[in-house]
């Protein structure tokens, strides 16, 4: 078993190989002097079981690039099987067409993973399930639910919190949460005019007198999480915090996060923190680190993965 990190999130990769009590592959990753990419392996992978850790997040096309070489190369140096484990899947919310003459650029980038030598692909939290049935090799979807529950028990003895959705589309996500901390959930029944632009119109479930747990899969712009929490507020929560697995985070997302009522915003580790989300005084990492390593220890001996879901 060998791993290999690309550049993306390179602190996870060394977080995850000690949770292995391995050593990273000895690997180059760089650039020419035009930007193209270019990658060495310097040890032998023939007939390894490798795991290449990468997030295809900003910047997404570089990072997929990244790794479409790195997989190109191990397949090339013969290794037995490549997993490419991808905390964060790029291009996840572009699952179907949105109207005429449109891509469908998840189903595009899973042809791109699998051609360039994939032979699995390991995740965390898919925007949209049905991207496991756009591939034609086993897809193993993790859960950040377990981590969740976990802080939030450790954060709150005791207390009787309430999860919300922050929109319709994140109902299971916000039931399964609430089924592993046995209490009730609200939804945010929001109209969304433009694509990074959202207006809440309706909080369906009594929020008055509860401490409210926003659960979501992205924080992109930050738009639907601090609208729902002021939403919540604005109903009579006692208070609010938002637990999201993927902070993308783009443009003024942490200054509205940093003004916003919610007190805390916890991401995990799948994209690495830049200097201003490490720099902002609510919002906090947890990381993957031993949900994927036990992960890709199944995977590597051929053994259940379904119970990490729990």
């Amino acid at each position: 078993m060998k791993i290999v990190a690309c550049n993306s999130n390179f602190k996870l990769a060394q977080a995850v190989a000690g949770e292995l009590g391995l050593p990273l592959c000895n690997v180059v990753v760089r650039r020419f002097s035009d930007m193209e990419v270019f990658v060495e392996i310097l040890e032998n992978v023939r007939g390894e079981d490798v795991f290449v850790i990468q997030s295809t997040c900003a910047p997404t096309n570089d990072n997929i690039m990244e790794l479409l070489i790195m997989l190109d190369a191990l397949r090339r140096g013969s290794a037995r099987r490549v997993t490419a484990v991808m905390p964060y899947f790029g291009y996840a919310r572009q699952d179907r067409k949105s109207g005429p003459r449109t891509p469908i650029s998840a189903k595009l980038v899973a042809n791109l993973l699998v051609q360039a030598g994939a032979n699995r692909i390991l995740t965390i939290d898919l925007h949209a399930m049905q991207i496991q049935g756009f591939f034609d090799i086993p897809v193993d979807n993790l859960y950040a639910a377990p981590l969740f529950m976990r802080d939030i028990r450790a954060r709150h003895p005791g207390q009787q919190v309430m999860v919300v959705s922050p929109d319709v589309g994140g109902v299971v996500r916000a039931r399964q949460l609430a089924e592993r901390l046995n209490t009730d959930i609200a939804v945010i029944d929001k109209r969304r005019e433009r694509a990074g632009v959202s207006e809440v119109m309706n909080v369906v479930g009594d929020v008055a007198g509860r401490y409210c747990i926003l659960v979501d899969d992205i924080a992109d712009s930050g738009g639907s999480l601090c609208n729902a929490a002021k939403a919540v507020m604005e109903r009579g929560a006692d208070g609010v915090e938002a637990y999201v697995t993927h902070g993308v985070l783009t443009g003024g997302a942490v200054d509205r996060v940093a003004t916003s009522p919610l007190s805390t915003l916890t991401l995990t580790d799948s994209i690495a923190a830049t200097d201003r989300v490490e720099a902002a005084m609510n919002i906090r990492q947890i990381t993957t680190a031993n949900l994927l390593s036990r992960a890709m220890r199944a995977v590597s001996d051929e053994s259940s993965v379904s119970s990490l879901f729990h």
